[in-house]
């Protein structure tokens, strides 16, 4: 998920760190939406509840339980009472409602309507410090040059989290198509990562009401799962994080929805996915590639240091500039999520206070992984996995061809063997 300003600015054969001021966290922007606490139930440790626009009451109905994609109300031998009319939205609802309405929308995607939201109520799943009130308590370190040294045992619980951060991704991957709404993929995803005892990240972070992040066509980052149907031809960013005993895992892939996109946006999905993998592999500068290519790259979102604490130092720009830098060290962990646009990168964000667009509503690509540095290279903790699917600009890349796992002797053998096997 992303964190704010989004730029990487790596140096040759090292990562520039940069950080700035008013950048603490990647929810620094998005403090002001804040959402009640809904309870619901994907698989037995959820349950459901009605939910609430933010600032409005959460009322809770004792009378339904859930599994998996259906939910079975209880009416506890009391007689069926008429349908009441739904209760007024107030004057906030009301303002809200207009202000949306009103709001000059800059491409095809609009906000369709959200269900209840999901709490993880089941005691064994280890949860965020701020699953209950939206607010995370660990803070970054002041000072953007120091970063959190990961030892061995931190190093495999981040391995652990990176693995069922790629399992929820691919099976949410998996059902995208056209006619499948956002908020059906984040049902998949909660549950997915509720049945390997895993926290949602997303999930209440300072409010964000789901449990990842689904960003369709011009929608840059932190799109709401919604009723919204995916269409033939869409492009759609599945941002999936998920907290395993202490520590998140954090990655995000494009799906074309239908199998087929225009040509122009093949283009950027290419351009996209080089610019992170020549950034990754060899030390490149996103910006650099996709400039040449007529394609820009936000600057209002950044990669970000992970571990414990789901945002942190180091942030990682994709763009160049004259911040005071820091050099990676083995057991350094972080994203590079580089979000790259067809026109503008300038950004339009919605009332909801969490989606941004871009300005012109032209489209928009992004990928990400969850990094480590180690002794040997650089290891995708959040690498694809025997069961991943190979997409057409992992097999038509011009900077790597098949899959990336990594810069370590073992990260490049084990993408080899994987490549082979998925293209027989």
């Amino acid at each position: 998920m992303i964190f704010k300003p989004t730029t990487l600015l790596v140096l040759i054969g090292t990562i520039s760190l940069i950080n700035q001021e008013h950048v603490q966290a990647f929810s620094t922007i998005k403090t002001t939406s804040s959402f009640n606490s809904a309870v619901s139930k994907a698989t037995t440790t959820t349950t459901t509840t009605s939910t609430s626009t933010p600032g409005t009451s959460t009322e809770v109905n004792m009378n339904k339980t859930s599994t998996t994609g259906s939910t079975t109300e209880l009416n506890m031998n009391k007689k069926k009472s008429k349908k009441k009319s739904k209760p007024s939205k107030g004057f906030a609802g009301a303002l809200r409602e207009l202000q949306k309405n009103a709001f000059n929308y800059a491409g095809s995607v609009r906000p369709g309507s959200q269900s209840p939201q999901k709490i993880v109520i089941d005691e064994s799943i280890m949860k965020p410090d701020y699953a209950l009130d939206t607010l995370p308590k660990n803070k970054p370190q002041m000072l953007p040059w120091i970063v959190e040294v990961k030892n061995k045992q931190e190093i495999e619980k981040m391995r652990a989290a990176g693995r069922v951060a790629r399992e929820v991704l691919d099976c949410a991957g998996r059902a995208v198509a056209v006619g499948v709404t956002t908020d059906e993929i984040d049902n998949i995803v909660h549950a997915e990562s509720i049945k390997r005892g895993a926290y949602p990240s997303p999930l209440n972070y300072h409010g964000f009401p789901k449990s990842c992040c689904t960003s369709v066509n011009e929608v840059i980052c932190h799109g709401i799962p919604d009723d919204r149907k995916l269409e033939k031809g869409d492009i759609v960013n599945l941002d999936i994080t998920c907290y395993l005993n202490g520590f998140h895992g954090d990655c995000s892939e494009m799906f074309v929805v239908g199998g087929e996109t225009d040509d122009e946006s093949k283009r950027l999905l290419q351009a996209t996915y080089d610019c992170w993998v020549k950034a990754m592999d060899i030390g490149a500068i996103i910006e650099d590639h996709v400039v040449e290519r007529g394609f820009t790259t936000v600057k209002n979102f950044c990669g970000h240091g992970i571990g414990s604490v789901f945002h942190t130092n180091p942030n990682i720009f994709h763009y160049r500039n004259s911040e005071p830098n820091g050099e990676m060290a083995p057991g350094h962990t972080f994203t590079i999520e580089p979000m790259i646009c067809q026109g503008t990168s300038q950004v339009l964000s919605w009332p909801d206070n969490w989606t941004a667009t871009t300005r012109d509503g032209k489209r928009t690509a992004q990928f990400e992984h969850t990094l480590l540095i180690t002794p040997d290279g650089v290891e995708a903790l959040t690498g694809k996995i025997e069961t991943s699917p190979i997409q057409f600009w992992e097999k038509e890349s011009e900077v790597h061809k098949g899959l990336w796992l990594g810069t370590t002797p073992a990260a490049r053998k084990r993408a080899a063997l994987l490549t082979s096997s998925n293209s027989d």
